[in-house]
């Protein structure tokens, strides 16, 4: 058999691909919406650029909306050309957009590298790291997609930590600049050096599949009610999320609570996540997914259904810890359920279809919010509204068999 780096290496080589991944995925930090965050106030106080916050919010959201379109391309040449130079352009193409983006000095140029940050990032990398681990595991994805989000978990605490600092420390400029930098040095020849697009283009076998084996194309995946009932999930939790992290500085400090109590949130969000990241793993292997998804979708309803009534410390960390399971519970989810379900083959175009719609609905999240609060004088009308949302979509969730299970009852005689 032909040696490769795969295999020089005494186990599995698809948990050296998962913690690339990882590391990808948390490169996607200035795409992201509190990447993004860090540097909003004093992008906006910076007279250079002349942009307000309902301006920045009115680029950001174009930005999410245009950025999106790459997602489907993205998800194509995935499956034709293969993780590991997609993973290594992409990754070199964002960092020069991040690096250009600290140089911005008017609202056209400005909204031009939002658009490459917002699609790169938030919508590229993103499926790129997740087919990554898609198109390596297949009997153990579950698992390895738990731990993949754990890692991540970890990454964007310190990258996040890390680039707040910076911004505080530095010119946002100056920061920004170097997070640029740090993807074009480090992460695109990380890619290019370790990553190996499938375990049969390196001659290591496949992990043994127990289940029936599904490859469905994106067309087929598209006629199944499960599909969209779990894409529903995905894309009101990053709607919400979208606007609850951009504005939650604001949010809190309506509530009466101050800066401090903002950081307590942001903590708890993370640390709850940690622990639910496992379980929800666990359970995945155990349970139906439906069922996992109904719960998380249920927590996720509980806290927003509780913010609009918190007043004390322990209140808003008890609402922000059910906010927390239930990120961690549907985050592990959407990065499973897709290669559980449809295969390996398709995955590319099947999570880039799905990171379109869930990007779309991150764009909207803070433009509802912001228009929330213009028209009614408070943030917590939406919180009450997209409660009982939730709560349908979860229960459809657990309604609706994945195609995977209906094949696999088939097998087992039931």
């Amino acid at each position: 058999m032909r040696r490769t780096i795969a295999t020089y290496v005494p186990f599995y080589y698809g948990w050296i691909i998962l913690i690339v991944a990882s590391f990808a995925m948390t490169a996607t930090l200035p795409g992201r919406t509190h990447g993004l965050g860090l540097i909003t106030k004093p992008l906006i106080e910076d007279t250079t650029l002349g942009v307000s916050e309902s301006e920045f919010s009115k680029l950001n959201f174009w930005a999410i909306l245009i950025g999106s379109a790459m997602c489907l391309p993205i998800g194509w040449l995935i499956d034709r050309v293969g993780v590991r130079l997609i993973l290594t352009g992409v990754s070199l193409g964002l960092g020069g957009a991040v690096v250009w983006m600290s140089r911005v000095t008017d609202p056209d140029s400005l909204f031009v590298a939002l658009v490459l940050i917002r699609g790169l990032g938030q919508g590229a990398l993103s499926i790129v790291s997740m087919a990554m681990i898609g198109k390596w595991f297949s009997d153990h994805l579950r698992i390895a997609m738990a731990v993949f989000t754990v890692l991540l978990s970890i990454g964007f605490i310190i990258s996040t930590v890390g680039v707040g600092v910076m911004v505080k420390e530095l010119q946002w400029r100056e920061a920004w600049g170097m997070l640029g930098w740090s993807l074009i040095v480090g992460m695109a020849p990380l890619g290019l050096l370790l990553v190996r697009s499938t375990p049969e283009s390196v001659g290591v076998p496949v992990e043994h599949a127990e289940r029936a084996a599904l490859d469905l194309p994106l067309s087929v995946a598209l006629t199944t009610p499960a599909f969209w009932a779990f894409t529903a999930a995905a894309a009101l939790f990053n709607l919400m999320w979208s606007a609850i992290t951009l504005f939650n500085q604001s949010i809190m400090a309506e509530r009466g609570f101050d800066n401090d109590d903002y950081l307590m949130v942001m903590g708890v969000l993370v640390f709850a996540g940690l622990p639910s990241n496992l379980l929800a793993g666990w359970l995945a292997g155990r349970w139906p997914m439906g069922r996992i998804a109904f719960i998380g979708m249920a927590m996720f309803a509980v806290s927003l259904i509780a913010f609009p009534f918190v007043s004390t410390k322990l209140e808003v960390g008890l609402y922000a810890f059910a906010l927390g399971v239930s990120g961690g519970i549907v985050t592990v989810l959407f990065f499973t359920v897709y290669g559980h379900t449809f295969g390996r083959a398709h995955l590319g175009a099947i999570q880039a279809f799905v990171q379109m719609i869930t990007v779309f609905a991150s764009a909207l999240g803070p433009v509802i919010l912001t228009m929330c609060k213009e028209r009614t004088g408070s943030y917590t009308g939406m919180f009450t509204a997209a409660a009982p949302v939730a709560v349908v979509v979860g229960c459809a969730a657990w309604y609706f068999k994945l195609p995977q299970e209906n094949v696999n009852d088939v097998a087992d005689g039931h």
